[in-house]
């Protein structure tokens, strides 16, 4: 074992030293897998990162509630009825109120509807808002809901339609000095006055929604019918059922209760078709997956092509160094040198020409991280780290491969000989 250990230092310096002394074709060596694992390890790790963004900009729809609205979330089917959905109707506010008395499976029902771009005004100051929210008590059972200022609607503010307001940070900025400057004071929609009894606390901006999150309004979803339509010809509806996925797995029982009541309140036959549809949050995360699978397999096949022209140039560098150290070799194999001895001489300076490269591009990698991308975080994983320095490895083991063999089965006295 000692004998072992002592040769494997030996081969470790000695190709260390050969690549020392030749640091012009070592670096040339490099590039290749350098380029290759940069590429690839830089598209992963964007992948990721443009992932993560996005399913956390959609994690305020959560994993734990059902949506019940007129259109599917059927993104992967190629014949979708589009003309079929737009005949469906949209949910009501009496079917919200059915739910909720009769709903066993569920832990909360709501109904909200939206309307964007819309104008707010307080004095001589104005505020456009991404969406105006109709929004009923149960609405802050979905998500977690953070005040700097102010509180949530009461149940009789909702179900009365009061005219109540809670508002986003930005619109808080944009009208007034402080989130408690703002409790109580009036903005104006469309003639009508809203007191303001919430001031929501700052979210920041996130990738693809600037600061969408810190722009929205809410009101009562009755007070949202007083000045825009909702249903045909208006803001579409939408109703949302939390269960317990705890003790409802996948929320199955709870998705069949919701669809046979449904289907009993409007009317419909054992034959007909349903003419609503129950859509799962997690459709989208699937979704987003998908779409960001295809770039990754995009990102592999070019990096491939990259390590593989580098796998290339490493093999011939190390055929080149192979006819450079023939006679040193006949000199080893006279003196006992074993053919693993040799063998292993050139498969270290193939993996460490590779690794070195596969670290130079994942380093270069890193670098990329450093600049401020403002809401886009880029981050290197470990995983994809370790990935970069185990495909460079492999590389670099598979092009000294040949060379190395050729090395360790040469004859020793025409070796020598060949001086």
């Amino acid at each position: 074992m000692k004998l072992f250990l002592r040769l494997l230092k030996e081969s470790f310096v000695f190709s260390f030293n050969a690549l020392i002394a030749n640091p012009v074709r070592t670096v040339l060596s490099l590039l290749g897998v350098t380029i290759g694992i940069f590429t690839i390890i830089a598209v992963l790790s964007t992948v990721d990162s443009l992932e993560k963004s996005i399913k956390d900009n959609l994690s305020f729809l959560g994993t734990d509630n059902l949506r019940v609205e007129k259109w599917p979330w059927d993104f992967n089917n190629p014949s979708y009825e589009w003309w079929k959905f737009f005949r469906r109707p949209e949910p009501t506010y009496r079917e919200y109120e059915f739910l909720k008395e009769n709903l066993i499976n569920a832990e909360a029902v709501e109904i909200l509807t939206s309307r964007g771009g819309v104008n707010v005004k307080f004095q001589n100051n104005s505020s456009v808002i991404d969406n105006l929210n109709g929004v009923v008590f149960e609405n802050q059972f979905f998500g977690d809901w953070e005040f700097s200022a102010g509180r949530f609607f009461t149940q009789n503010e909702t179900l009365t339609g009061s005219n109540a307001a809670i508002i986003g940070h930005k619109i808080m900025e944009d009208l007034f000095k402080s989130p408690e400057f703002a409790i109580g004071k009036q903005l104006k929609i469309k003639g009508k006055s809203f007191t303001i009894i919430g001031v929501t606390k700052e979210q920041g901006e996130s990738f693809g929604a600037g600061d969408s999150f810190d722009r929205q309004m809410f009101i009562p979803f009755n007070s949202f019918k007083k000045i825009y339509k909702v249903g045909k010809k208006g803001s579409n509806a939408v109703l949302r059922v939390k269960g317990n996925g705890d003790t409802d797995l996948g929320l199955v029982n709870l998705e069949y209760e919701l669809k046979g009541l449904l289907r009993a309140k409007r009317g419909i036959k054992p034959i007909e078709d349903d003419s609503f549809a129950i859509n799962r949050p997690e459709y989208l995360a699937s979704f987003v997956s998908a779409i960001f699978s295809t770039i990754s397999i995009a990102g592999w096949v070019i990096g491939s092509f990259s390590i593989l022209v580098g796998g290339f140039g490493i093999a011939n560098i190390m055929f080149v160094s192979v006819k450079e150290r023939v006679p040193i070799i006949g000199l080893q194999k006279s003196l006992g040198a074993k053919k693993y001895f040799i063998l292993m001489q050139f498969l270290f300076e193939s993996s460490f020409l590779s690794v070195f490269g596969g670290l130079f591009g994942i380093f270069f990698v890193f670098l990329m991280t450093l600049p401020d991308l403002g809401t886009f975080d880029l981050v290197i994983s470990f995983e994809n780290v370790i990935l970069g320095v185990t495909i460079s490895s492999i590389i670099g083991i598979l092009a000294g491969l040949l060379p190395a063999i050729f090395a360790s089965n040469l004859d020793p006295v025409e070796a020598i000989r060949s001086n």
